[in-house]
């Protein structure tokens, strides 16, 4: 993963004055996010077919971090609390997930998968791993390893 460069993705200003190391970044970042979404929405369609692309990344928060508030999952994404009230009665009216009150605060729900959701899920993640593992399969696994936690660290600084 650590390329030896051309000397111009090193050097910091190109003639038009724009760092041609972030410029690349953005790019080959752009063209990442695009296909992601496009996959996300695959694999929530795969859980439900009425699922939009955004409820595969609530269904591996869920089943990372467990029951949530939906205001917590709303920070964790960076939307707006009515854009995450309503992707989650889409989740909801399928049957996916389900609101229960929370025994921290009675006034509170927290969300969590149902056991359908957590099976249909889990279903859909192992069959998207397989496919990162053969994708991925002339990869050195530490090559790997330093992906995710660049991308981790990224992930990270974005919450900031």
């Amino acid at each position: 993963m650590h390329g030896s460069g051309t000397g111009s993705e090193a050097a910091p200003n190109g003639a038009s004055g724009v760092d041609q190391v972030f410029l690349a970044l953005e790019r080959e970042l752009a063209v990442f996010l695009r296909r992601a979404r496009a996959q996300s929405g695959e694999m929530a369609r795969e859980v439900h077919p009425g699922l939009e692309s955004s409820a595969y990344g609530l269904l591996v928060r869920l089943e990372d971090a467990g029951a949530q508030r939906a205001t917590d999952l709303a920070a964790y994404f960076g939307v707006g609390k009515a854009t995450m009230s309503r992707q989650l009665r889409a989740l909801e009216g399928v049957g996916v997930v389900v609101r229960e009150p929370d025994p921290a605060d009675g006034r509170a729900s927290l969300v969590r998968l149902t056991e359908e959701g957590l099976e249909r899920f889990r279903r859909v993640r192992d069959a998207r791993r397989e496919r990162y593992v053969r994708k991925l399969a002339g990869w050195d696994r530490g090559e790997i390893a330093e992906l995710g936690r660049l991308l981790r660290q990224l992930n990270d600084r974005a919450a900031d």
